[in-house]
């Protein structure tokens, strides 16, 4: 991987992120792959199999991965159909979540990309924040990791697939109707 791969990456990214904060998701939708895999699995509060804060039944075979597996639950388990639903759904005026819209700021961070055996396949990790203001009180943070696979297609890079995976467990939020 070159210095120049890493910062058209890194651009891609940022340029994404403007474009949800300017709410201009049509644009957005573009830059996802017709095959894209959009998921944001639940966590679990799970003790690790060598924890000493409880006793464990017998035959507790223990689970140190608090994160949902595929095909568990999920806050989000999306296509790029259902995203492009959700999209033109925002036209409508009954997106009554995102009426007034809300205000996003996306923090994107420590971005790191993987060795692929192709150059037109490149798996990154970020680290995001993304803040949501809405109406006159309602605001709300979340933080976490993303997972992404980038693929060069025409000689531009699209999203086939994207791991959202919060650090909270519960979420407070009266609704999650942003995209990350």
């Amino acid at each position: 991987m070159t210095a120049d791969t890493f910062r058209e990456i890194e651009q891609f990214l940022y340029r994404e992120a403007r474009l949800l904060d300017e709410r201009r998701f049509a644009e957005w939708l573009e830059l996802l792959a017709e095959d894209i895999h959009y998921w944001m699995p639940v966590r679990a509060n799970r003790y690790a199999a060598n924890s000493k804060s409880i006793e464990h039944a017998p035959g507790y075979p223990g689970n140190d991965d608090d994160i949902a597996g595929p095909g568990e639950l999920a806050f989000f388990d999306e296509t790029k159909e259902s995203l492009v639903q959700r999209v033109e759904r925002l036209k409508t005026g009954m997106a009554w979540a995102e009426d007034p819209p809300s205000r996003t700021r996306h923090v994107i961070s420590n971005i790191e990309l993987a060795d692929t055996a192709t150059k037109d396949l490149r798996e990154v990790f970020s680290n995001f924040i993304v803040y949501k203001n809405r109406g006159e009180t309602e605001q709300e943070f979340y933080v976490g990791r993303r997972e992404d696979t980038l693929r060069k297609e025409g000689g531009c890079w699209k999203i086939s697939r994207r791991k959202i995976v919060l650090d909270q467990n519960v979420l407070i939020s009266p609704n999650l109707s942003i995209l990350f």
